[in-house]
């Protein structure tokens, strides 16, 4: 992106601290002044000791040196408020850009996350921002000042010699052009840096996560191969950009050592024939070595600024992440859910591959009523209910709670409505209490406790080393996969929603945790309209309507008896798990279905 669009971009961040800022460029003037003083001081000393020693008496000396220290005290006083309140503005606007980015993520849909590695968003929303705090309060600060010091330092040293200061003055514009080269070459080195940070973030963050899998297969040798890989071309990127920054520096150097060079050569040469005075000549060089330690300072804050810069580019690609599923206009709440659901003409096909996924589905689903499906994997089961809490929204057609348009209601209102239970519960890292809890906040810890015995959680809660207060560790790794799924169970039990998504909740569970945790999904079932994906068959012998998903259509449909004696799609899927009770042993790996 161009640096003129990122500013107005990053501009309205500092509509908060507008106060601070004025205040930051009063003391950056402060700051200023009190350096370009020191020279006009040694000019007039040395001038008055060189034309008239006499008159250069200790009350002289003492009132300019007074002067000056009290100068240098309110120097001392506005770097401390620059230093100070500058950098924790910039901290702030660092912590409102990470706010905004966060609640952003927080609207984007699941195609997103499906297609952005995690690793990448945390480099975003972390480590992108930091160099924000410095570039945040330095920008305006390091440019107002240059500024100031320019205008200063050519009003002075036009005075003293205009010759010699326009000679000066004109190599400065060459000196920025030459640095442009090097400077554009640090921003993109930066950026493709930034970028592979995130790539490493994302490497460390899947072998952690499966390191289980790893040590399963002995397999440590490889992670650490392919994580070398990465960090290697790391390297090669930092040593790339080290490259462009020593010669961006050097050319900085280069030109230091030619303007002053011309000062020497210059200023000498009209000593000589009368041009300029000693003393004019010494202020002079103070005034050039100032503006010089000024421009080499921009000049290296293109550093810290191509930082800033490239974060705030990545931070914007964030922010510019399309909202898919989000509030319509005239959008309101949702009240008094019965529990009816309609998909009319309902097509569905993912943005990425345009494979169709769901075709025209049309069904009616009655309040309270429990509605299973099955069918083969890929057949659109997982995705027509996560159509009903808009994790995404249909192609084609609409669905409808209630009658209403679920499109026409607030999202807040229809997800608080549908309670989901999966078949991989995903538990934060935190105490049970708080993970159950986590289904409704504010809720009373009675009413949490309520909620753990309504879904057969209560005796094994009671029985962990700390109760409710029990650490369950990353994604809940210090439990088992029953206590999990019930925890989880009691998590929509203090929701209390009146649509209930089973998406293969006891799938992964041995048979005596499936018994368990299938009581507690009875129970929680009671008095919902419930839609179950069935993983074992012999599980919805009592739902009062099966669906068959085949091809991104329906392709049956009724009971189980009903279903039974068509001798169908879904009596062959029966019958083909006799060989392990009737069913039992039938299974669909739910992942693949996440279509």
């Amino acid at each position: 992106m161009k640096t003129s669009t990122l500013l107005k971009r990053f501009a309205p961040y500092y509509r908060n601290y507008t106060g601070i800022m004025v205040m930051d460029l009063f003391c950056a003037s402060l700051t200023t002044v009190c350096e370009m003083v020191l020279p006009l001081i040694l000019r007039y000393i040395t001038n008055i000791g060189m034309n008239d020693l006499g008159a250069l008496t200790v009350k002289t000396i003492l009132s300019i040196s007074g002067i000056y220290f009290g100068l240098r005290i309110v120097d001392g006083i506005a770097s401390f408020y620059m230093a100070y309140t500058g950098h924790v503005m910039g901290a702030s606007i660092e912590t409102d850009m990470r706010h905004d980015a966060f609640a952003h993520l927080q609207k984007l849909s699941d195609n997103y996350f499906n297609n952005t590695k995690v690793g990448q968003i945390m480099s975003r929303i972390t480590s992108d921002l930091f160099d924000v705090t410095e570039f945040a309060h330095h920008c305006p600060e390091e440019f107002f000042i240059a500024f100031l010091k320019g205008v200063v330092s050519f009003v002075i040293l036009s005075q003293i010699n205009l010759l010699l200061t326009v000679i000066i003055f004109v190599l400065i514009p060459v000196m920025a052009v030459s640095c442009t080269y090097f400077n554009l070459k640090v921003r993109k080195a930066f950026k493709v840096q930034r970028n592979h940070i995130g790539e490493l973030n994302a490497r460390i963050e899947d072998s952690l996560l499966g390191n289980r899998v790893v040590r399963a297969f002995a397999n440590e040798d490889l992670e650490l191969d392919k994580f070398q890989k990465d960090n290697l071309q790391f390297l090669k990127i930092k040593r790339q950009t080290y490259f462009y920054m020593a010669a961006f520096q050097d050319t900085i150097r280069m030109f230091d050592g030619l303007m002053y060079t011309v000062v020497i050569a210059a200023g000498g040469l009209f000593m000589i024939k009368g041009l300029i005075e000693p003393a004019d000549l010494v202020a002079y060089t103070m005034y050039v070595t100032t503006l010089l330690a000024t421009i080499r300072r921009i000049i290296e804050f293109a550093e810290q600024f191509q930082r800033g810069m490239t974060g705030i580019e990545r931070f914007t690609e964030l922010m510019d992440a399309t909202v898919d599923i989000f509030d319509e206009e005239g959008a309101v709440p949702i009240e008094d859910v019965k529990g009816k659901i309609t998909f009319k003409h309902v097509s569905f096909e993912y943005p990425d591959d345009h494979t169709p996924v769901l075709s025209d589905i049309n069904i009616t689903i009655r309040p309270g009523e429990k509605v299973a499906l099955v069918g083969p994997s890929g057949g659109g089961k997982t995705t027509l209910c996560n159509l009903i809490p808009r994790f995404y929204d249909p192609t084609q057609g609409e669905i409808l709670i209630d009658d209403q348009n679920i499109r026409k209601v607030t999202l807040g209102s229809l997800r608080s409505n549908v309670g989901v239970v999966q078949q991989d519960v995903y538990l934060f890292s935190g105490n049970v209490y708080e993970n159950i809890a986590y289904g409704r906040p504010g809720a009373t810890r009675e009413e949490v406790i309520e909620a753990a015995k309504l879904a057969g959680a209560h005796e094994f809660i009671e029985e962990l080393k700390d109760g409710y207060d029990t650490y369950v560790g990353e994604r809940g790794v210090k439990l088992s996969g029953g206590q999990k799924q019930r925890i989880s169970i009691a998590r929509v039990f203090l929701k209390a929603p009146q649509v209930l998504l089973l998406d293969e909740a006891t799938a992964s569970l041995d048979n005596e945790s499936e018994h368990l945790v299938s009581e507690s999904l009875d129970k929680l079932a009671a008095g919902r309209t419930t839609l179950t994906i069935a993983h074992r068959l012999t599980t919805i012998h009592g739902a009062d309507r099966i669906l068959v998903l085949s091809g991104s259509r329906i392709v049956e449909e009724g009971n189980h008896q009903t279903l039974m004696k068509r001798k169908g799609i879904y009596y062959q899927l029966y019958t083909s798990a006799e060989g392990t009770a009737k069913g039992e042993g039938f299974y669909e790996d739910s992942n693949s279905d996440g279509q």
